[in-house]
């Protein structure tokens, strides 16, 4: 999930139970053998697969199930993956936007999903456009904070073309254009800087700024659409202020 918030980062670390952990490694499983297929399962020669086992290594996810996702998706041992990208658009509650990215073999089961997901909690499937002219595909590159001061990874990220660093929950977010991602994540690893994730993402143009109820409900929409294991992500463009965070910390 991306809000760009904090809280909402901290908030979902902290909820993970060990049904969410399988769906987890089940969902990074995905995004390998899809990265396989599209490149090769040469990771040297294929970033996106690299930064797709580096996000399941990070999250441990077994050397082996990894290597068996890389041979399922290049195809190679006879095994073959077939998966279709799917892009919903909703609106949640509020005027709260939200894009849902599903990687399917079953483009039926997968929309039934998401719409009962939405209709249970409170949100409409919307119009094709209708909100995703307010997000921009963007390269999301996620630092540890222990690894690194703000001015460094603001030093390395800056002069490899990013467009901005903001604080995060595990330490900064670095904005790029989408084809700058791999340079600056390279630049960065250059620099000795650990970074968690490297993804393309859809990042909100302009963001709403929603209260404490509001922000319930659209987290059990999220958290409805991300148990269903055809959906790989889901943005959207909320923002908590420091005093929503605080209402909402105040309820664990």
């Amino acid at each position: 999930m991306s809000g760009h918030s904090k809280w909402a980062t901290t908030k979902h670390k902290k909820a993970v139970i060990d049904a969410r952990r399988a769906k987890s490694f089940a969902k990074l499983i995905k995004n390998i053998e899809v990265a396989a297929k599209m490149g090769g399962a040469d990771m040297a020669g294929n970033p996106t697969l690299f930064d797709a086992v580096q996000k399941a290594k990070k999250t441990s996810v077994p050397n082996d199930n990894i290597d068996r996702a890389i041979k399922r998706g290049a195809g190679i041992g006879g095994e073959a993956v077939e998966y279709t990208s799917i892009m919903y658009e909703a609106y949640g509650p509020n005027g709260v936007a939200l894009m849902v990215e599903c990687l399917t073999d079953n483009k039926n089961r997968a929309a039934a999903e998401v719409r009962t997901a939405l209709s249970r909690n409170g949100a409409t499937l919307a119009d094709p456009g209708s909100v995703a002219y307010n997000f921009t595909r963007k390269g999301v590159i996620v630092v540890s904070g222990e690894s690194a001061s703000e001015d460094d990874v603001m030093m390395a990220a800056l002069e490899a073309g990013a467009e901005e660093v903001e604080p995060h929950a595990q330490g900064y977010e670095v904005i790029t254009e989408a084809s700058d991602l791999v340079a600056v994540r390279s630049a960065l690893q250059d620099a000795g800087l650990d970074y968690e994730s490297a993804d393309v993402e859809f990042v909100p143009n302009l963001k709403v700024e929603i209260d404490a109820d509001t922000a319930r409900k659209v987290f059990r929409i999220i958290d409805a659409l991300e148990d269903s294991d055809d959906v790989q992500n889901v943005f959207s463009n909320f923002d908590l202020t420091p005093e929503v965070q605080a209402e909402l910390e105040a309820d664990e």
